[in-house]
C-alpha cells in the first residue's frame, strides 16, 4: 500500500518505519527542512531501541523516504496518517491547531479518495472537526476520516507496533474499514484483535487507557507513602496485590511519579474534556495532584537527611529520562528534582545513558554531566536514583563507596535490595520500604 505520514515526531517516525517494514511504500512529511535532511542522511533524531535497524533497511530498499513537499506526498498516498503534535494548553486542553491546519491544507490537495487517519492522541470529537476542515473544499466521497490511536510504549515502541496487543480503529465507513483491515492484517497474524468502533469511542479509548495506567501508578505511590508511615514494605504489598488475577502485576511499581509525553498530557486532556461536558472527574483531579507531589518526595528525603540548605553539597543524579530506554525528558521527574536541589544550593553531577544532550539544552552549564555513572559519584555527598536504567542495577558498591564523600543513596525507583544495602554499609532511603541508616 502507499502511505503518507504527516509529522516525523516519535509516533510518526516509528509508525512510518514499521509500516515500511511490512512492505508498504511510505513517505514521511515534515515542515522542518533540517529534520527532513537529517532523516534523508540516515540520522534518527530520537533514541528508540530497534528503530535504527529497520529504518536503515527500509530507506536502503526504497520503501521509506522523507520530504517537505506535502502535495507530492498526498498524491502518492492511499492512506494519510496525521501524526502531529497536540501539546497541552494552559487549561490542559489539547492544541489541535497543527492537525486542523494540515486538514485544511489537504482539502486543497486531495483529488481522489483517501483515508485520513488521526494517529495523534486527540480529544473526543476531533475526527468530526477534521472532517469539517476537509469539507471546506472537498466532497464527502473523496475522503473518510478514521481514528486510530497509538498505544506505543517508549523504549519498546517498535515491538509494540509490529506485534500489537490490539489495534483500535474508529470509523463508520465500510470502505475505510476495508482499507484499514488490509493495512493492519500483517501485524495481527497471531490473532490479536483489530477492534472496530465508532470514531468517538476510539478517541476515548486512548485517553481512558492512559489515564487508568496513570491512576494505577499513582495509587501505588500513595500506598508506598503510607507504607513508610505504618512500617510496611511496599515490595511485599505489591507482590500480594499483583498475584490477584483481577489486578495483575503490571504498573504497580512505586517511584517518583510518572512523566513522558503521554500520561501527563492525556490525563490533563481527559480532565479538560470532562469539565467541558459538566462532569467532575474527581479521580483525575487526585491523580494529577498526587503525581506532582510525588515528584517532590526525593527532594524531601534529601533535605531531611542533609539539611534544607544544601549549599556546599554535591548530589549525584543517576537517570534523567522519564523512563529507561529513551532519551525523552518531557515531564520527567528529574526536571523538578534538579530544579529543587539547585534552588536549595546543591551542585549537581548527572549521568544518563541517552538523555544528557536533551537535558543540556534545558540546563546548560547549571549542572555537570558525567561520562559514566561512576564519574558522577566523585566527591558526591549523596546519590539520587531517578531513572531505573539497567546499567544502574548491578554496580560495584565498593567503587561507589570509594568515590563518594558519604555512602548515602536516595533510590527513587527501588532499584536495590534493602537488606543488601544494609550489608554493604550504605545509608539507603527508597520509596515505601524500610530506611537504612548505616
Amino acid at each position: 500500500m502507499k502511505i503518507t505520514v504527516v509529522g516525523t515526531g516519535y509516533v510518526g517516525l516509528v509508525s512510518g518505519t514499521c509500516f515500511a517494514e511490512t512492505g508498504n511504500e511510505v513517505i514521511c512529511v515534515d515542515v522542518d527542512a533540517n529534520k527532513v535532511k537529517q532523516l534523508q542522511n540516515g540520522e534518527i533524531p530520537i533514541y528508540e531501541p530497534g528503530l535504527q535497524l529497520i529504518f536503515e533497511r527500509n530507506t536502503k530498499q526504497g520503501r521509506l523516504s522523507f520530504t517537505t513537499n506535502l502535495r507530492s506526498a498526498v498524491e502518492h498516498a492511499e492512506v494519510i496518517f496525521l501524526a502531529l503534535p497536540t501539546p497541552p494548553g494552559e487549561d490542559g486542553s489539547a492544541d489541535l491547531s497543527y492537525i486542523l491546519g494540515v486538514a485544511k491544507d489537504l482539502s486543497s490537495i486531495i483529488s481522489s479518495y483517501k483515508v485520513i487517519v488521526d494517529k495523534s492522541t486527540v480529544p473526543v470529537g476531533t475526527s468530526k472537526k477534521v472532517a469539517e476542515a476537509l469539507s471546506e473544499n472537498l466532497s464527502e466521497e473523496l475522503y473518510d476520516v478514521v481514528s486510530n490511536p497509538e498505544f506505543l510504549r517508549e523504549g519498546v515502541a517498535v515491538n509494540d507496533f509490529l506485534k500489537p496487543d490490539r489495534v483500535v480503529i474508529g470509523t463508520s465507513s465500510e470502505k475505510a474499514k476495508k482499507v484499514m483491515s488490509r493495512l493492519y492484517e500483517p501485524f495481527v497474524r497471531q490473532g490479536n484483535p483489530v477492534i472496530f468502533m465508532d470514531e468517538r469511542s476510539a478517541e476515548m479509548t486512548k485517553y481512558a487507557a492512559n489515564s487508568y495506567l496513570a491512576t494505577r501508578i499513582t495509587f501505588m505511590n500513595e500506598i508506598a507513602n503510607l507504607c513508610e508511615r505504618v512500617g510496611a514494605n511496599v515490595d511485599m504489598v505489591r507482590k500480594g496485590m499483583g498475584s490477584d488475577t483481577r489486578i495483575g502485576r503490571r504498573f504497580l511499581f512505586p517511584g517518583v511519579g510518572y512523566g513522558g509525553s503521554c500520561f501527563p498530557k492525556d490525563v490533563q486532556a481527559l480532565h479538560k474534556t470532562s469539565s467541558e461536558n459538566d462532569y467532575d472527574f474527581r479521580i483525575l483531579n487526585s491523580v494529577m495532584q498526587v503525581n506532582e507531589d510525588q515528584k517532590e518526595i526525593l527532594v524531601h528525603k534529601i533535605k531531611s537527611k542533609l539539611g534544607k540548605d544544601l549549599s556546599g553539597k554535591t548530589i549525584a543524579i543517576w537517570g534523567l529520562a522519564f523512563k529507561p530506554n529513551t532519551d525523552d525528558i518531557r515531564e520527567a521527574p528529574a526536571l523538578l528534582i534538579i530544579n529543587r536541589l539547585l534552588e536549595a544550593g546543591a551542585s549537581i553531577k548527572a549521568f544518563d545513558p541517552e538523555a544528557m544532550t536533551n537535558m543540556e539544552h534545558l540546563f546548560g552549564d547549571k549542572i555537570e554531566y558525567a561520562k559514566d555513572q561512576y564519574e558522577a559519584l566523585i566527591d558526591a555527598d549523596a546519590l539520587a536514583i531517578v531513572t531505573e536504567w539497567a546499567v544502574f542495577r548491578t554496580p560495584s558498591y565498593d567503587v561507589m563507596k570509594e568515590l563518594m564523600n558519604t555512602p548515602i543513596i536516595f533510590d527513587g525507583r527501588n532499584v536495590y535490595d534493602v537488606e543488601e544495602m544494609q550489608l554493604k554499609g550504605f545509608d539507603y532511603d527508597s520509596i515505601g520500604r524500610p530506611k537504612i541508616n548505616s
